[in-house]
């Protein structure tokens, strides 16, 4: 029977008046229900990143910004479901904030778990100490609070805390990571509520849609337990999460949290800084700059360049280029083929190499014969442009030294050494960090093309890494694919994980993983000595090595402005600082340190 029209208005809004009664600005108080646990008074829960204060369940407004007034150094307290904000702000003005958050409410008793099967990859629980610190450098990468490994498992939290991994199935990998709160176990809570916090997904990881997995892997398994709804907070120009949130049934609901002022936060309460303007390359040493109050003045924040002052002292920096470096060191990195003879001269293993002639073919042809496969690469250029790896025919090389011709005026063949790309950073001729880069790589899921999923991937990267890389579908990236048998626009097997690239550079899609604590004591002298040849105090030293943790490498090339925030969590930004302004280092750290 068809609802008269007048009719469907009044349900209309009637449901809306239901929705302002229930989600507005009364938030669940506690009650007493006959046959249950009476909620707890002044609820407080830790979550190892901080304290979740659920404000419903204090009387006093005063005593909620006493509670958070006691939060700890290096954690971050969370006041929720706060009934009147400028109240509770206006007991401590200086110290707390409204939260600049939307909160999201999915209604648990209509949510309809999806069809779709998630391929590639398991939702479970946290079970051991490395899916602890697996998910605390997840954390680290999204510059969130880092938890001590223990409190995963601590018994005392069991009941309300839900710690949950998303598992790649054929590496084993942790691809991302959430928490949940059960309401009702945290304080007995009336309205049966749950939470969800700390959802983050490895920018790195190549499976799609890991972070829907693990939400809606959260909202069933609260909802198997009886619970009405699970809320959770996000910022309010995070449009990315929003529209997956969006997307699974979350509606917003007007409720307010606020939050302590502490480096944590500092920027969703003083505003946009200028340096925000500045690429993530520069930023993270901005940030640092001013954590140890280091004067900071942009001067140009479209290119990266910025100024640092401490004391009587001032240095200019683009990014991690700064004026220490010699414009001989500069014009040493700039050449590849120049780079490449010092570091011959200095004792380095380094792969044979020649200047590109184009009509010289029997040149060409010689030296292709010698090693079997070649790189082609401009003499000048940076973040891979221009470079053609493993190639093994003549057409093949010269039409990468037209590519490379278009960035630099001298192109360079070079002797391809297989293995894995390995970037050290070299700070004050000391190794910082130490990572394995590895080429673009999409994994077919049995119904997109080739291109589809690049381009999805390509957009997950650029979301990533604030638009820093992505996989661009050029002449190198078809030449990869059809090397391999396929072509774009073919429906790349489900499971089966392809190669599109064959350079590992970020720019470029590649991805970036740690081994700072692996790497060979072999590989961390000749980077060092690479970069006393060149007398240069801060740069990326590439090598080519058959396993990092092995003696064995090909020197590549040598970067003068080196990527620092691509090593996070190793601390790069500190070290950097360090070398320009020695005394801004604590005195008990400069006293261990030597200086």
């Amino acid at each position: 029977m068809t609802t008269p029209p007048g009719k469907r208005g009044r349900d209309a809004y009637s449901h809306r008046f239901r929705r302002l009664r229930e989600q507005g600005l009364r938030p669940p108080v506690p009650q007493e229900t006959p046959g249950t646990e009476p909620a707890a008074i002044d609820a407080v829960l830790d979550c190892g990143w901080g304290r979740l204060i659920f404000a419903q369940t204090f009387a006093d407004p005063a005593k909620i910004a006493q509670c958070m007034r006691e939060e700890a150094p290096d954690q971050r307290d969370i006041a929720v479901y706060v009934r009147d904000p400028h109240v509770v702000i206006a007991a401590a003005p200086q110290e707390l904030f409204l939260d600049p958050s939307h909160t999201y409410r999915l209604d648990l008793s209509h949510y309809r778990p999806s069809r779709r099967t998630f391929k590639g990859f398991a939702v479970r629980r946290v079970a051991s100490r490395s899916d602890a610190d697996e998910v605390n450098r997840i954390y680290a990468t999204r510059n969130m609070v880092q938890v001590r490994p223990d409190f995963f498992w601590s018994s005392r939290d069991a009941r309300a805390l839900v710690h949950l991994v998303a598992e790649d199935e054929v590496t084993g990998a942790i691809l991302g990571t959430v928490t949940g709160v059960d309401h009702g176990r945290a304080f007995a809570d009336p309205e049966r509520g749950t939470s969800l916090w700390c959802l983050a997904v490895d920018a790195q990881a190549t499976r799609p849609s890991v972070g829907e997995a693990l939400v809606r892997h959260l909202a069933e398994m609260f909802q198997a337990r009886g619970a009405a709804f699970m809320d959770l907070s996000v910022l309010h120009d995070n449009e990315q999460a929003i529209s997956l949130y969006d997307k699974l049934g979350f509606v917003r609901v007007p409720f307010f949290s606020i939050k302590h002022k502490n480096p944590i936060n500092e920027r969703l309460f003083v505003g946009e800084p200028p340096e925000n303007k500045l690429n993530p390359y520069a930023r993270i040493l901005v940030d640092e700059a001013r954590r140890r109050g280091i004067g900071v003045e942009i001067t140009d924040a479209e290119g990266g360049f910025f100024r640092l002052t401490y004391g009587g002292r001032t240095i200019a920096c683009r990014e991690s280029l700064t004026e220490l470096t010699t414009a001989i060191a500069m014009s040493i990195c700039d050449d590849k083929a120049v780079t490449r003879r010092v570091a011959e001269r200095a004792g380095i293993t380094v792969p044979e190499q020649m200047e590109a002639d184009i009509d010289d073919v029997p040149a060409l042809e010689a030296f292709l014969a010698k090693h079997g496969q070649v790189v082609v690469k401009p003499a000048r250029g940076e973040q891979g442009r221009g470079v053609a790896v493993g190639l093994d025919s003549i057409g093949a090389i010269e039409t990468a030294i037209e590519s490379a011709a278009k960035i630099s005026d001298r192109v360079i063949i070079e002797q391809c050494v297989t293995g894995e790309d390995l970037r050290l950073i070299v700070i004050n001729y000391k190794l910082v960090a130490a990572a394995i880069r590895r080429p673009a790589r999409v994994i077919g899921d049995g119904r997109s093309t080739i291109r589809q999923l690049i381009e999805r991937q390509s957009r997950r990267r650029a979301a990533s890494t604030g638009g820093e890389s992505r996989i661009p579908l050029d002449t190198e990236t078809k030449r990869c694919i059809m090397t391999s048998g396929h072509a774009l626009e073919d429906v790349l097997e489900s499971g089966l994980e392809l190669a599109v690239r064959r350079t590992a550079n970020l720019h470029t899609g590649g991805t970036i993983h740690d081994v700072t604590d692996h790497v060979h004591p072999t590989l961390v002298e000749a980077a060092v000595r690479i970069a006393r040849a060149i007398d240069i105090p801060v740069t990326g030293i590439d090598l080519m090595v058959p396993d990092y943790k092995g003696p064995g490498y090909a020197f590549i090339e040598a970067n003068e402005r080196p990527g620092l925030a691509n090593h996070e969590p190793q601390p790069t930004a500190e070290r950097f600082v360090d070398l320009l302004f020695p005394q801004s280092i604590p005195a008990s750290a400069r006293r261990a340190a030597g200086f």
